[in-house]
């Protein structure tokens, strides 16, 4: 006994529900930084960015996060790893020199010079 089941390219009411409720969304809405971009900025900052840090901004493991670091050096990215006063340690990208310092030319030589001088 053989039966025939009819197949349809029609979708299901809350499918087409979905598609409308979703092609409403405007276009202007920037998506969320992506958690590599969050880790690189908190990085970039002045005092960097503790492990701890990382791991609560990103919801990564701890091991996750040595790996991005690691990744970050083999791309090239200068880290650097300091410790606080508190025991604690942070790292920190310090391959972008400070806002408050510019180079300049003294001589024949580039010379580090303070912005605010």
């Amino acid at each position: 006994m053989t039966t025939d089941i009819e197949m349809t390219t029609d979708t299901s009411v809350k499918a087409r529900a979905r598609r409308v409720k979703t092609s409403t969304i405007p276009a202007a809405i920037q998506p969320a930084p992506s958690k590599s971009d969050t880790v690189i900025k908190l990085l970039l900052r002045a005092k960097g960015a503790t492990p701890l840090e990382l791991i609560t901004a990103t919801d990564w493991q701890a091991h996750t996060v040595r790996a991005f670091l690691s990744g970050l050096r083999k791309k090239g990215r200068s880290l650097v790893r300091e410790t606080r006063k508190n025991g604690g340690f942070a790292y920190r990208i310090a391959d972008v020199a400070p806002p408050s310092v510019e180079v300049t030319a003294v001589g024949d030589r580039p010379a580090l010079v303070a912005a605010d001088a």
